[in-house]
């Protein structure tokens, strides 16, 4: 695979070269960075025209980036907000001389994080993000197994990970599919989304119409869902930013 970056149209644009038979554009937060996926053959003249084709796709989704909000730096003390599932959590913080940490939920409303005394925020970020990882897993893992039942399809192997520019990905020769762990965050309709997105991938691997047919028959208000997703903030804390779903993700 090869790599190489050009200016066109006053756009910076990343252009990998793969095995593949059609050209793909990208647009990523948060600034709306531009990639284009080319098949080995075409030439720089074609791959230019096509992304001057698309500029003005391109500002415009540049012109979004810039405009969404964004969440606040979390700094891990009494009184934030942090979210699960869509559900706001007023956070209270409590250090205590034990070595361990502990996080818990009290009530519908409140999230109690008990960290060592000298705790800094690098490791209350960590140990956060590691809970909400595994809660996304207890959520995650249910429901996967029941869209696999509806669908028809199974995978090999799945797994939760931090994802710069994807809410999940799926290979569908390997039948593995990711998620990412953001999505610990967000409703449990945006992840049933993620899920059957990446699952109708073992159906069809392109997102032609085979794909959403899946997706129309499986979850309806699907493109309804997918704008919510695409309009909730951004987080500001992690490298797990979502590319607005479209082409390249679901």
């Amino acid at each position: 695979m090869n790599i190489e970056c050009s200016q066109i149209g006053g756009v910076r644009v990343e252009i990998v070269r793969k095995k593949i038979k059609n050209l793909h554009i990208g647009c990523y937060p948060p600034d709306g960075r531009v990639r284009v996926a080319a098949p080995e053959s075409l030439s720089p003249d074609a791959i230019r025209l096509a992304v001057l084709t698309r500029m003005s796709w391109i500002r415009r989704k540049q012109a979004a980036f810039l405009k969404q909000e964004r969440q606040t730096e979390r700094r891990f003390v009494s009184g934030e907000t942090h979210f699960l599932f869509g559900r706001p959590l007023r956070l209270e913080v409590e250090r205590w001389d034990k070595k361990v940490h502990r996080i818990s939920r009290l009530g519908n409303d409140r999230l109690l994080f008990r960290v060592p005394v000298e705790s800094t925020l690098g490791q209350m970020r960590r140990w956060m993000e590691a809970w909400q990882k595994s809660e996304l897993r207890k959520q995650a893992t249910p429901r996967l197994e029941t869209w696999e039942a509806r669908l028809g399809v199974r995978t090999s192997k799945w797994g939760i990970r931090p994802m710069r520019t994807k809410w999940g990905s799926c290979n569908p020769h390997k039948r593995i599919i990711w998620l990412n762990s953001d999505l610990a965050k967000k409703p449990m309709r945006m992840i049933d989304y993620v899920i059957v997105h990446e699952l109708a991938h073992l159906v069809s691997p392109r997102h032609d119409e085979k794909f959403r047919a899946v997706l129309d028959n499986a979850l309806p208000r699907w493109r309804n869902i997918r704008s919510e997703l695409n309009a909730l903030p951004l987080s500001a804390w992690t490298d797990a930013t979502s590319e607005q779903i479209g082409t390249h993700r679901p």
